[in-house]
């Protein structure tokens, strides 16, 4: 069974989501990135499987090196879903908001 990828997906897990801090606004080779953490380098491996499935980091050759870029356009699609759910809660507040001074104004 093949697992689908995304950037929910990329973003659940912690280390991921350190990977993808780490990366943002610069460049880092495979090897600075895994010396960040306590795990193996195979774990690093496949959290960046996960994270260049996505869309979410980019590795380039340059040489013998290769380096990782993190593209936070995949996020776009995080932030839209966010927002049908930001406007939902600010929609539901507003009218619990409403409800509670019509209830104070009738108490009075």
């Amino acid at each position: 069974m093949e697992t689908r990828r995304d950037v929910f997906h990329a973003i659940a897990d912690p280390t991921r989501r350190a990977i993808l801090h780490m990366l943002a606004g610069k460049k880092m080779n495979l090897n600075a990135v895994a010396d960040q953490f306590e795990i193996s380098r195979p774990a690093i491996s496949r959290h960046m499987k996960v994270l260049t499935e996505c869309g979410m980091v980019i590795i380039k050759q340059e040489g013998r090196e290769r380096y990782c870029i993190a593209n936070p356009q995949p996020l776009k699609e995080v932030e839209a879903w966010m927002k049908t759910y930001k406007d939902f809660w600010a929609d539901s507040l507003d009218a619990l908001d409403e409800f509670l001074k019509k209830q104070r104004t009738r108490k009075k």
